[in-house]
């Protein structure tokens, strides 16, 4: 088994379709499975074997794509990392994953050269120009033709890194017979066709990007029509243009796009609208259908397991608020924190099983014996319930993860940067609920004796340690943050009076 034979199947069946469509430049299945094909062979030639871990840092594209299928093909796995992060959190991650080779943009190249030898790296591939060799000179070591290698149906395919609430990061090992799962039961849930066109801003190295939207439309032969990130002229643009029939977003954009006057002309032929990252508000669900006709598709997942229930197979029966019901072929159990098994209505946490699930996190066994009961139940750290019809309610997160704007934050990493700062005495960062980003990151900060917590001053000196999207949007200074007998300080309760007060 080869996840990559998706793309193999549908060059056969769709080979003059559209497969990627970047503005107005097209490639077809064939093109993408040729280009895919010279990067599996010229990785070969430079001594790539099964199990080798190669890494992509570069923003979307039709390149970017080639590339990760041209590695998974060689039999390789793909190690896929966010593209706009710093160096230095770059830096933690190759230092973590330890891949061979690199993808990346010819940018990072002259800092990588400072890494290299600390990180293992032995190559550093860029689109053109810079780099120990350009994309295209692999290309042209490789050949057009060639078959997926082989791979037992557990091996891992990709890992995607996602973190808990100590900020340490982890490498989710998705397997091929867990991605070909999802890519199936994605497409079957939204009844994808070759005719469709799935619009694409969300990052590959993101499970929404890469299994939600990318894997899934190759398997089922469609077309992906790739933006850089979310452009609202350039959205709509091709939506003018019906160039969309599918639209996958997070509340955010939603919510942005609901201030539009015509919005259902706008649309063009949308016929699909999916929403996640974060929970999408309730009354905006009721107000994109009264305004569009379109129920907005919930569906809940993670990058561990991908998905777990979906809300609209039949829209009739969709029921707003609820993810829906389990996948077929995934089990849920509602379990107590300590691991009892709980009765249907009883709120708890939530437990997955099924072929969805991740192997486990890459270099970090510890991880993955804490992730799962009974070693095959799925912990997925979220509170919900199930009610007497099958369908998942969530209610809250056991993990302090904040999401904003389909972004994971993760607290004690923004904590620490923050206690880097001289005029930090003690701080505490809590998401809170917003109508546009789902969550803000807001940093509660008790100042150093003398100093002045300046928010402007805080902003800049974060700006070079953390991505934009995790850098504090309010500082709320404290006298005092409260604490337990013990000492640990008690967000819940900051949080709780915070809001109380508002």
């Amino acid at each position: 088994m080869n996840v990559a034979g998706n793309l193999e199947v549908s060059a056969l069946f769709f080979s003059d379709n559209p497969a990627v469509r970047e503005g107005d430049h097209v490639l077809t299945y064939g093109q993408l499975h040729e280009k895919a094909n010279r990067v599996a062979t010229g990785l070969i030639k430079m001594g790539v074997k099964r199990g080798d871990l190669i890494g992509l840092c570069a923003p979307n594209s039709a390149d970017w794509i080639a590339f990760y299928y041209g590695v998974i093909k060689a039999g390789a796995v793909a190690v896929t990392l966010f593209n706009n992060t710093t160096n230095e959190e770059l830096r933690n991650l190759l230092l973590h994953a330890k891949p061979k080779i690199l993808l990346t943009t010819e940018s990072r190249y002259g800092w990588l050269q400072n890494v290299k030898d600390e990180c293992r790296l032995e190559t550093v591939i860029c689109p053109s120009g810079e780099g120990d060799m350009s994309l295209g000179a692999l290309m042209d070591t490789g050949v057009g033709s060639f078959t997926a290698v082989e791979r037992n149906r557990s091996d891992v395919a990709a890992v995607l890194y996602t973190g808990g609430t100590t900020g340490i990061p982890k490498g989710v090992m998705l397997t091929h017979e867990g991605m070909n799962f999802s890519s199936r039961a994605i497409a079957y849930y939204e009844r994808s066709t070759e005719h469709d066109l799935a619009l694409c801003f969300l990052p590959f190295n993101h499970v929404f990007g890469q299994m939600h939207i990318m894997n899934s439309t190759i398997y089922s032969g469609g077309c992906l029509e790739l933006l850089p990130s979310f452009d609202m002229e350039h959205v709509l643009d091709l939506m003018g243009k019906n160039r969309v029939t599918k639209f996958f977003s997070v509340p955010t954009v939603y919510v942005r796009l609901l201030a539009l006057p015509d919005l259902k002309e706008k649309l063009g032929k949308v016929r699909y609208c999916f929403s996640a990252g974060a929970a999408m508000a309730l009354e905006i669900v009721k107000e994109w259908k009264n305004v569009t006709g379109i129920t907005i598709a919930e569906s809940y997942g993670m990058t561990e397991a991908m998905p777990v229930t979906f809300n609209h197979f039949y829209p009739e029966r969709h029921v707003a608020g609820s993810v829906g019901q389990a996948v077929h072929g995934v089990e849920i159990q509602i379990r107590d924190t300590k691991g009892p098994i709980l009765n249907g209505g009883e709120q708890g946490e939530i437990c997955v099983r099924g072929r969805n699930v991740m192997r486990g996190y890459l270099n970090n066994p510890e991880a993955t014996l804490d992730a799962f009961w009974e070693g095959e139940w799925l912990r997925t750290g979220d509170v919900g319930y199930r009610d007497e019809r099958g369908y998942i309610h969530l209610v809250d997160r056991l993990k302090e993860l904040i999401i904003t704007g389909g972004e994971n934050v993760y607290p004690r990493e923004v904590e620490e940067a923050l206690y880097g700062c001289p005029e930090v005495a003690e701080c505490a960062v809590v998401g809170l609920p917003d109508r546009q980003w789902g969550e803000r990151v807001v940093a509660f900060i008790t100042p150093r004796r003398g100093k002045t917590v300046v928010a402007d001053d805080l902003k800049a000196a974060l700006k070079g340690r953390l991505s934009a999207f995790k850098i504090p949007k309010e500082y709320i200074v404290m006298d005092e943050l409260p604490k337990s007998a013990a000492g640990k300080i008690l967000k819940r309760d900051i949080k709780k009076n915070y809001l109380d007060k508002r």
